[in-house]
């Protein structure tokens, strides 16, 4: 392994796990675009089958992040209040730069809920099911790029 490809993989991976975390950027997406553009660049077999391996580690770790907290969380959340949520929290990570994303969405799928049901104590439930069903989404995304990662890292290392 060239120094330089394994320095830009390696940052590619740490930038792609971070922007799992911190909606900056798609990490999965980096990471395996990061994965595929190494394996071109260095044309080994097995650099390509780690690489292929990657994506369908991502390509699972897509599906999971969806089928997963839908089946948990059951017919307690609809889809709108996540929507909404999602829209609310885009808009309050310009307004509030650090916390925002995440403070318009508790907001977003609140105010949903509570024009839905009109009662605070129907709202609270159905807020904390939509919280918990997107934190599980994030953590099964978080942990399909980070397996991704150590992936092609080791594959790197190793050939």
């Amino acid at each position: 392994m060239e120094p330089l490809a394994g320095i830009l993989l390696a940052v590619a991976v740490v930038a792609g796990i971070i922007g799992t975390v911190v909606p900056l950027m798609p990490g999965p997406t980096l990471v395996a675009a990061a994965a595929i553009g190494y394996s071109l660049w260095a044309q080994q077999t097995p650099i390509t089958v780690a690489a292929a391996i990657v994506v369908a580690i991502l390509i699972t770790g897509f599906a999971l992040k969806y089928a997963v907290p839908a089946k948990r969380v059951g017919g307690q959340v609809d889809s709108l209040p996540l929507i909404v949520g999602g829209v609310v929290g885009l808009i309050g990570m310009f307004v509030v730069p650090v916390v925002g994303l995440i403070l318009g969405f508790i907001l977003g799928v609140f105010l949903t809920e509570l024009g839905r049901t009109r009662t605070f104590g129907e709202a609270v439930p159905a807020t904390r099911s939509a919280l918990y069903a997107a934190g599980l989404s994030m953590l099964i995304d978080l942990a399909a790029t980070v397996l991704a990662g150590g992936v092609i890292l080791a594959a790197a290392v190793i050939y």
